[in-house]
């Protein structure tokens, strides 16, 4: 049975977040097998890969001067972004083709269209066509341009997965970070590990809000707190649609819940 799952690999998994374009060569490596194995095991699975810019794209920012509420005035800092978010992908898309899996990348830059932070446009033909032929396309947290406005944002791989999402009407939808899941508090708070929220819905989402912190490490994307927002809202915009929030850390989970083998693992977002 064919389906469409959309996995992202965190910038925080990938890549060192507190340290300039160093990348987990081992970790990524690792990821790109257990992709490849699930794949592998269930020919008719179709992917979208997602991943996150780390300390390529968030240093860069910030380096630069990016404010995520004004924008970026200035072509030169807009393009640093951009060139160091597209390094990663270089990178990234390198890994999974030595693997043999058939990555494309399609950068968000290419197409995306945002009014007041959201995308209103972002060419779809590629991911449908792509898919269709058995490829995987590869899509990353990157840069566009705005419409109300002449300058530049950034988009965080979450924000081009909902616009996807909407469109595409993936089954799954799985975020890999360094944790094991979304924290019952934060962790930056705790001598020990806080324990994981096994589900967020609309119904305790108040609750949860308040014991969400940000990012390790550079991000101007929103931290925790926004990417599960984001999420949240992509699970009431497409029924039926699991989210889950895992860790990229633990060896073999990644091809365990590409093959829908670990039900309990991480946080489960739904609506």
């Amino acid at each position: 049975m064919t389906e469409l799952v959309f996995l992202k690999l965190g910038g925080s998994l990938i890549t060192e977040k507190n340290r300039r374009f160093a990348i987990r060569r081992e970790v990524l490596t690792r990821l790109v097998t257990e992709i490849a194995a699930a794949r592998a095991a269930w020919p008719e699975l179709q992917l979208v890969i997602g991943h996150g810019s780390g300390s390529f794209g968030h240093v860069a920012a910030q380096e630069h001067g990016f404010d995520p509420a004004r924008g970026h005035s200035s072509p030169g800092g807009f393009a640093a972004i951009s060139a160091a978010a597209a390094a990663l992908n270089a990178i990234v898309r390198a890994c999974l083709l030595d693997a043999r899996i058939p990555a494309i990348s399609l950068p968000p830059s290419a197409s995306a269209i945002v009014e007041n932070g959201t995308i209103v446009d972002l060419a779809l033909a590629p991911y449908e066509r792509l898919l269709a032929w058995g490829a995987v396309p590869l899509t990353y947290g990157d840069v566009t341009v705005c419409a109300d406005r002449t300058n530049g944002s950034i988009l965080s791989t979450e924000a081009v997965f909902h616009y996807l999402a909407t469109h595409l009407n993936p089954n799954r939808l799985i975020l890999l970070g360094q944790v094991e899941g979304v924290y019952a508090a934060d962790p930056r708070m705790q001598r020990g590990l806080p324990p994981v929220i096994p589900e967020i819905t609309p119904g305790n989402w108040e609750k949860v809000q308040a014991v969400l912190g940000g990012s390790h490490g550079a991000d101007v994307t929103g931290g925790m707190r926004g990417k599960v927002a984001e999420m949240l809202a992509l699970a009431r915009a497409v029924p039926g649609l699991t989210i889950r929030v895992a860790s990229g850390m633990r060896p073999g989970l990644v091809e365990q819940l590409l093959l829908n083998r670990a039900p309990s693992a991480g946080t489960a977002i739904h609506a």
